[in-house]
């Protein structure tokens, strides 16, 4: 892929839920919300401090994180749908 984040933004690829509840009930595909949970696909290099220092990223390229329900910006890359946000929409990295 050629595009890389610029500053402390990171592109995310969405983890589709599953299509199940726990119940074993089928959601339909017009029933579903739009996933909350998502793969680091690409990182910026970090934000600049007052004195021009780069900030240091807390997520890296690989990472499954949770942000937003609203949060960031919805592009199409290679055929992809994926979302560029902030690095503080992310609301932490699953483990």
């Amino acid at each position: 892929m050629a595009f890389t984040p610029l500053h402390d933004r990171v592109l995310v690829e969405r983890v589709e839920s599953d299509e199940k509840t726990k119940g074993g009930l089928i959601i339909p595909d017009n029933a579903k919300e739009k996933p909350a949970e998502g793969r680091v696909v690409a990182v910026g290099a970090g934000a600049k401090d007052d004195d021009g220092d780069r900030i240091a990223m807390d997520v890296k390229q690989g990472d499954k994180i949770l942000f937003g329900k609203w949060s960031g910006t919805e592009v199409t890359i290679d055929g992809k749908e994926l979302l560029i946000m902030k690095e503080s929409d992310i609301l932490g990295i699953i483990a």
